[in-house]
């Protein structure tokens, strides 16, 4: 099985974007790339996180292939549903919030991965669009890396975990861009400065 984890598309920013807040134009830009980025899978189920960003990222890909989108709230991102949220890319010490237990989120993130590798065949391909965090979470799980937060996957990549028989998983690729390059701000900024 392969299981294809897609950070959410970028939000809107800054003063009343709220916590939920809908894609920017970049980010909606980023979704309309995604069914084509992703045509080359056979994807035989799409899930997402609850959180709006996320959904309205899966929308454009189940939308081209007539699928619905499973719903798992298990794949939100670590802050989700606490009055004080933030980015990995604002946490400048790249931890959790001190309300949002590391090992809680570690063990719903690992729960919900376990259960759609059950519900599927070896042979499938699984997309699951999903946060910065969840995504760490499984590469801190997959690579053992000595931080939880250890990358920082650009908005729509696509992060390919494998899934052997045992239900072993390795990491196939990290934080594919080439379908959104020109829209992210690492590349914008070192265009500008190079």
């Amino acid at each position: 099985m392969q299981l294809l984890l897609i950070r959410n598309a970028k939000p809107q920013s800054g003063a009343g974007a709220g916590s939920e807040p809908n894609l920017s134009y970049d980010g909606n830009e980023q979704t309309r790339r995604l069914p084509d980025a992703l045509s080359k899978f056979s994807l035989a189920r799409i899930v997402s996180s609850p959180q709006l960003q996320a959904v309205q990222t899966a929308a454009p890909v189940a939308d081209q292939l007539g699928m619905s989108i499973d719903i798992d709230e298990r794949f939100a991102e670590y802050d989700y549903g606490l009055a004080n949220t933030r980015s990995v890319e604002q946490a400048a010490d790249r931890q959790l919030p001190g309300d949002a237990p590391a090992k809680k989120f570690v063990d719903r993130v690992k729960a919900a991965v376990d259960d759609v590798i059950a519900a599927g065949e070896h042979d499938q391909t699984v997309a699951v669009f999903t946060h910065s965090g969840v995504i760490n979470v499984m590469v801190h799980t997959v690579l053992k890396t000595e931080q939880l937060f250890s990358v920082q996957p650009d908005y729509a990549s696509v992060t390919r975990l494998l899934v052997s028989e045992d239900a072993g998983l390795s990491l196939a690729s990290l934080n594919v861009t080439d379908h959104v390059w020109d829209l992210l701000y690492r590349t914008q900024w070192w265009s500008e400065e190079h």
